[in-house]
């Protein structure tokens, strides 16, 4: 039982000073999909923002919102 609250409170402890400031990553304030296309997943990068489509395209655009290239995924 002792164990098991030490645990807690470590774990507890890591996160607080792991996320100290709560912020999250800073995202584009718009971001312009194709007509008819549907996001599924998004990905932040250091400079990049990926959108998976449910099309099975993968959209990369800029830490700005600018379109950079589009990638078909093959299945």
């Amino acid at each position: 039982m002792v164990t098991m609250i030490v645990g807690v409170i470590t774990i507890v402890g890591l996160l607080v000073t792991r996320m100290p400031s709560g912020a999250g990553p800073v995202l584009p304030e718009s971001l312009t999909l194709p007509e008819g296309a549907k996001a599924e997943a998004v990905t932040v990068g250091t400079d990049f923002v990926l959108v998976v489509t449910t099309d099975g395209q993968v959209l990369v655009y800029g830490r700005d919102g600018t379109f950079r290239e589009e990638i078909a995924l093959s299945e």
